[in-house]
C-alpha cells in the first residue's frame, strides 16, 4: 500500500519546453551539440556547488558575443506555464491527509526565482507538501542513486510503500533498482490529475 508519493516539478505540475530550450541554446551560442565542460557546469550548478556568479561567468567567459540578460533569457527558456487544475489537485490530495507528500526537483536557484517571478500561487504550492526537496539545497541530483537513498533515509520511508512521479525515464529507472513504485509520466499524453486512474492498482 502506497503512503508516500514522491513529485518530480518540470513536467509533472510545470510544463516545460526542452527541446525548444535546446534549440535555443545551440542557435545563440551557435554550437551543434553541448560540449562536455559545458554538461558538467550546468550539473554542478543543478547540485548547488557552483554559485549564479560562477555558473553565469561561465557562459560570459566562453560565448562573449550573448551578454548576461540573453544567457538568462535562454536559461530560463525552458520554463513554461502552470495549470491551475493541478494545484487543485494537489491541494485536495494535501487536505485527504491520506499520503506524506514529498517533491523532488533537479533545479537550480535562476529557475526558481524566476518560476515566482511569474507563478502567484507558488508559496501555495509548495506548502501542500510536507516536505520539498530541490536539488541545488540538498546538493544531489537525479538520477543518481544517492538523492533517492537520502529522501528515503531522512523520512524513514520504506521503497516499496513509496511511488516516485517523473517525466524522465533514467530517473523512474533509478528509483526503481531500490525498489521504489514508478510513474514515468508522459507529459504530451498523460496529466499527474489522473494519477488514481492511471495506477490505480497501487491504490488499492
Amino acid at each position: 500500500m502506497i503512503n508516500t508519493i514522491i513529485f518530480d516539478f518540470g513536467d509533472v505540475f510545470i510544463n516545460l519546453d526542452k527541446i525548444g530550450a535546446l534549440e535555443n541554446a545551440l542557435t545563440h551560442f551557435k554550437l551543434k551539440h553541448f560540449p562536455k565542460e559545458m554538461i558538467h557546469i550546468n550539473e554542478q550548478y543543478e547540485m548547488g556547488l557552483i554559485s549564479n556568479e560562477v555558473f553565469i561567468s561561465y557562459y560570459e567567459t566562453t560565448y562573449p558575443d550573448v551578454d548576461r540578460e540573453k544567457i538568462l533569457e535562454i536559461w530560463n527558456s525552458i520554463l513554461k506555464d502552470f495549470p491551475h487544475h493541478r494545484l487543485e489537485f494537489l491541494k485536495a490530495l494535501a487536505k485527504s491527509k491520506k499520503y506524506k507528500l514529498i517533491l523532488l526537483s533537479n533545479t537550480n536557484d535562476i529557475h526558481i526565482e524566476f518560476v515566482k517571478s511569474y507563478v502567484p500561487f507558488f508559496n501555495e504550492f509548495k506548502s501542500y507538501f510536507d516536505v520539498f526537496y530541490l536539488s541545488h539545497e540538498i546538493n544531489l541530483r537525479k538520477p543518481n542513486a544517492d538523492i533517492y537513498e537520502f529522501v528515503l533515509n531522512q523520512n524513514n520511508l520504506k521503497a516499496e510503500e513509496t511511488l516516485f512521479i517523473d517525466d524522465t525515464t533514467e530517473n523512474t529507472d533509478a528509483a526503481e533498482k531500490l525498489g521504489i513504485h514508478t510513474w514515468n509520466i508522459n507529459p504530451k499524453t498523460e496529466d499527474v490529475t489522473r494519477l488514481f486512474e492511471t495506477k490505480k492498482h497501487l491504490f488499492n
